[in-house]
């Protein structure tokens, strides 16, 4: 009896080991990847400086996330902060910040690769959403952050607990530039009208969270404790089924509520309510044209 004692604690022994192992394991290839280099080949778009492209800057940055991240201001911002060692916030963008000295290049890198000027991967950065951005909308966007008043210090901020570390080591969590189809190009401009066509412009915005099919589940790298992305197709488990009309999905998008009242979490919706009607009302035609897939296939 002793000895089979003695051989299940060794046995229990060995595994503990080789669970403590494969986690620095793990977490040191998650700091490695951290550090890798992404060679990614880009073409400079020149940044806007005329009225109306710095007006269009200045609405997406208002209506397409950049706010969220890096503040009204784009002084910088925390957005996660968990309490439980997971802590991100988006850097300082005015010119007075880090990315004061970013060239046309390193711009385009990084809204649309994810990769920052030293050549490494932000860990967070919506650039699958930002990857389809026509040129003369990434000339806007940095148009209008140049127009900025230079804030000093800001710079980004990423802490990550253990697991989230191991999950990424091991590829379970990917970084930007995992998630974007480098060798895409540039998508072509779209007339803005109420119909599908600019809709699908339009709801590149909602890839980093409901998944390039838009069928929702698990947001790749954010907290333990957010609720699943809604399945915005009209498939299993779909939540457009709350929004028989344009009319109610809209209201949506600017209260932040469904129509029964209950607040929904997660969702930008500091961003989603500057969408103009225009913008709106496309994505919603364009949400009823889109194939049907279950809840989580993404």
């Amino acid at each position: 009896m002793n000895r089979w004692v003695k051989r299940l604690g060794l046995g229990f022994a060995l595994v503990l080991v080789l669970g403590v192992a494969t986690l620095l394991f793990a977490n040191m290839l998650g700091e490695q990847k951290r550090q890798r280099t992404v060679d990614v080949a880009v073409q400079p778009v020149a940044w806007a400086t005329d009225a109306e492209g710095i007006a269009r800057g200045r609405y997406l940055f208002r209506s397409r996330g950049c706010a969220d991240c890096h503040g009204s201001a784009g002084e910088g911002r925390e957005f996660i902060n968990d309490g439980k060692g997971m802590r991100i916030a988006g850097p300082n963008i005015t010119p007075g910040g880090p990315v004061g000295q970013y060239t046309a290049q390193d711009w385009v890198r990084i809204i649309r690769h994810g990769v920052m000027a030293n050549g490494h991967a932000a860990f967070i950065m919506p650039s699958e959403d930002y990857n389809r951005f026509t040129d003369a909308d990434v000339a806007a966007i940095v148009g209008y952050a140049r127009t900025l008043l230079p804030r000093t210090g800001g710079a980004a901020v990423v802490e990550l607990p253990l697991p989230v570390k191991v999950l990424y080591g091991l590829g379970a969590i990917r970084d930007a530039s995992e998630k974007i189809d480098h060798h895409l190009r540039p998508a072509q401009p779209v007339a803005a009208a109420v119909n599908a066509q600019h809709g699908a412009y339009v709801a590149n915005m909602c890839i980093g969270c409901h998944g390039p099919g838009l069928s929702g589940g698990s947001i790749p790298g954010g907290p333990p404790d957010w609720p699943a992305a809604a399945n915005l197709t009209p498939g299993q488990g779909s939540a457009m089924v709350r929004y028989p009309d344009a009319e109610t999905f809209v209201a949506m998008l600017r209260v932040g509520k469904r129509p029964d009242g209950s607040a929904i979490k997660v969702m930008p919706f500091e961003s989603l309510r500057e969408l103009n009607d225009t913008d709106a009302l496309a994505l919603y035609a364009y949400l009823k044209t889109v194939p049907a897939r279950s809840a989580g296939q993404r």
